[in-house]
């Protein structure tokens, strides 16, 4: 059965996964200190598309129901000069390939093509920092531990593909250490400082979401640090992949979200087929 546009999935309270992106953002809106840190996201339509695309003109289009990264479609509104002939220009990209429309009309067809109509949202693009420019982001994993305390076990940046504009690992991004991604915008106490207040809003998050699906164990959360240095709540996942924390030198974050996982019954497969890790220059 296909869902609707916004239908929120009814999954059970005691469920470990909450698949449906719109129901936990939700959920997370509830909470003002949290909602300051959400994007202005709204379920896609015609009309919430040109909306949205009118007044941030940069977008992204994801599927209410998704996972690493497919799917997903960057869109964007260019003004053009109507005294040279050249109108607006509506584009979007989706993996490798980028498309330019001359009306809204045709692009929004095409949106409907790639979509085949399924349940779809419009998130307010958030203008990302970048290594060797391309666009990079900070996943963020947190586990609830045996004593019942949400923990931020570990952290790392992931680099989009040069071609793509999702960063997944899937999608052929490239990890790195969230420290040194962070390095060239901020000084060592500012990384600190900003290391720490992402676990905290980590923590924040958690605890809400846990008070509307106390069956959750661990999230991953996907952090968009933008140019003012402000983190950006752009995804919760509740079934985080640890794989890609396989490629960091330092194995010690990866040895402790085995260790809680284990502490509520769970293990992983850590054969990362497609992440890469990333080559640094110098130190942290």
């Amino acid at each position: 059965m296909k869902q609707k546009p916004g239908e929120r999935a009814l999954e059970g309270k005691g469920s470990r996964r909450v698949a449906d992106k719109w129901a936990k953002s939700e959920v997370l809106r509830g909470d003002v200190g949290l909602a300051r840190h959400l994007p202005q996201t709204k379920v896609m339509t015609e009309k919430s598309l040109d909306e949205m695309l009118r007044k941030w003109r940069m977008v992204y289009v994801k599927p209410i129901r998704g996972s690493q990264g497919n799917g997903v479609m960057r869109a964007e509104l260019k003004s053009g000069s109507r005294s040279g002939g050249v109108g607006p220009r509506y584009i979007y990209q989706l993996g490798e390939t980028r498309r330019t429309f001359s009306t809204y009309a045709a692009f929004y067809r095409s949106i409907l093509e790639v979509t085949k109509r399924q349940g779809y949202l419009v998130q307010k693009g958030i203008r990302m920092l970048k290594h060797g420019g391309r666009p990079f982001d900070i996943r963020l994993v947190m586990q609830r531990s045996p004593q019942g305390v949400w923990v931020a076990t570990g952290t790392l940046g992931r680099v989009a593909h040069p071609r793509k504009i999702v960063t997944n690992g899937s999608q052929g991004g490239m990890i790195y250490p969230t420290a040194y991604l962070l390095k060239p915008f901020a000084s060592k106490v500012l990384r600190s400082r900003m290391l720490e207040g992402m676990d905290k809003l980590a923590v924040r998050v958690a605890k809400r979401l846990h008070g509307a699906y106390p069956g959750i164990k661990e999230l991953g959360l996907d952090l968009a640090v933008d140019r003012q240095l402000k983190p950006w709540i752009l995804e919760v996942n509740t079934v985080p992949d640890p794989c890609p924390f396989t490629l960091l030198e330092d194995q010690s974050m990866l040895r402790r979200i085995v260790r809680y996982a284990k502490a509520y019954g769970k293990t992983y497969r850590l054969h990362c087929k497609k992440a890469k890790r990333g080559k640094r220059r110098g130190m942290l």
